[in-house]
């Protein structure tokens, strides 16, 4: 049975900015990570690597669901090192003036066997500053 990492966090950003900020690729290298390929568009698949020149860990993923404004899902996986994939869903929930982010990574486990850059531990601090610090810093400057 699988336990998936779950981060919430509320923002002080409307819906529509937290939003655009997640998807859109121009705002995501600014915060998250550089991905020129990336279509918000079910079955499209977008590839991406770690930051600096020496292009370690590259990510793959393919776009499961879209709801506009609310919620994507996605595949994330490692071609290089394993063939099973994990899923990754971002859902934005309005709450007035701000935004709850929540991100729910499941089948973690799945990588276990990847060494401890890939462990639970590793992804929950990863998600944590990513949409703690890097994704809240951006939408609320």
């Amino acid at each position: 049975m699988s336990h998936p990492i779950i981060i919430e966090q509320k923002v002080n950003a409307p819906a529509e900015k937290v939003w655009k900020a997640l998807t859109d690729k121009n705002e995501m290298k600014i915060w998250y990570f550089d991905i020129p390929d990336f279509i918000l568009e079910t079955g499209k698949v977008f590839n991406f690597y770690e930051p600096g020149d020496e292009r370690k860990y590259h990510h793959q993923a393919e776009i499961l669901e879209v709801i506009h404004g609310n919620k994507f899902k996605h595949t994330w996986y490692y071609p290089d090192f394993s063939d099973k994939k994990t899923t990754v869903i971002w859902e934005i929930l309005p709450e007035g003036d701000r935004t709850l982010i929540r991100l729910t990574h499941d089948d973690i486990d799945h990588f276990e066997d990847l060494g401890e850059n890939f462990s639970r531990e590793a992804f929950n601090e990863g998600w944590s500053g990513i949409i703690g610090q890097s994704l809240k810093s951006y939408v609320e400057a």
